[in-house]
């Protein structure tokens, strides 16, 4: 496998223990974020525990689909490419919108992932055998499992619809494993479970995030967020270290790993055909890869 590696969202958290992880094992990585200060003291971090290449850093806001195409382009032209993790996500307390006007929570957790994977087809395929790793969540289960509208129908609540957007990219991964059968890249997602990282030390102490039901139930709902994310993010990083290096994956493809980092089976909703379906069109539409005003 080529040793080099792209981990977006990798200046902090799970996505900087992952780039670690990676860099110790050998590989150059580029580690993708938005801010660059952070992203000069994350490669100084990785640089410290690196035993091949030099890492780098490239500044991207990933809720930006232009910011992404650019991303892609830059990120191919870099030479051979070995591993992708997709480990960018977000959770919002409110409904929001992106640049291109897309609701937030569907843009940065599968527009992006799946836009990005997209334009690296080529050269993952071209530098095969290589690996895409897409970072999924337990929260699918919480999420609803239809896709006959890009925003489900009722209230905007952030926990739920993160989960949804989840499930969509893993949807899309189910379908992306099939497609690429036999063309050296195998691809998968991890799980990392729950960990204490920006997003859960802000997002989930609010109980706007879950349906009024779960509101009614929030102290009990809080105490088992915060047992769910307490964990280091080194631990949480795991699966996706397992799914981007491991040995016994060899050959395999369209599996989930779970935190234990080993394969578990597949959230429920994920390979129903109905929804990859509907997922892959509201993908294309939203998400053209050669953008919305070029042929």
């Amino acid at each position: 496998m080529n040793r080099r590696a792209v981990v977006t969202a990798g200046t902090g958290g799970i996505g900087l223990e992952t780039a670690k992880g990676l860099a110790q094992r050998g590989f150059a990585v580029t580690v993708v974020g938005r801010n660059s200060e952070r992203g000069a003291a994350a490669v100084q971090e990785i640089a410290a525990v690196a035993t091949g290449g030099a890492p780098r850093f490239v500044a991207a806001d990933l809720a930006s689909l232009g910011q992404v195409r650019e991303l892609a382009e830059r990120l191919a032209d870099e030479g051979p490419l070995g591993v992708l993790v997709n480990n960018v996500g977000a959770m919002f307390a409110d409904r929001q919108r992106t640049v291109d006007g897309i609701e937030a929570s569907f843009a940065v957790n599968h527009l992006s992932p799946y836009l990005l994977t997209e334009l690296l087809l080529d050269r993952l395929r071209a530098d095969a055998p290589s690996r895409i790793v897409n970072v999924s969540s337990a929260a699918i289960k919480s999420a609803k499992r239809t896709f006959d509208t890009v925003e489900p129908p009722g209230g905007y609540y952030g926990f739920h619809w993160y989960g949804r957007a989840k499930l969509a990219n893993l949807a899309y991964t189910v379908h992306l494993a099939e497609r690429l059968q036999g063309s050296g890249v195998a691809v998968f997602a991890a799980d990392p479970g729950g960990a204490a990282t920006d997003m859960t030390d802000g997002t989930m102490t609010s109980p706007k995030i879950v349906s009024p039901p779960l509101r009614l139930l929030w102290p009990l709902v809080r105490r088992a967020f915060a047992r769910g994310t307490s964990g280091p993010a080194s631990m949480a990083a795991r699966s996706s270290l397992f799914a981007a290096t491991d040995a016994s994956l060899d050959g395999r493809t369209g599996l989930l790993i779970g935190s234990e980092a080993k394969p578990v089976r597949l959230f429920r909703g994920a390979d129903d055909p109905r929804s990859i379906e509907n997922v892959l069109r509201f993908s294309r539409e939203l998400a053209p890869l050669h953008g919305p005003h070029h042929p």
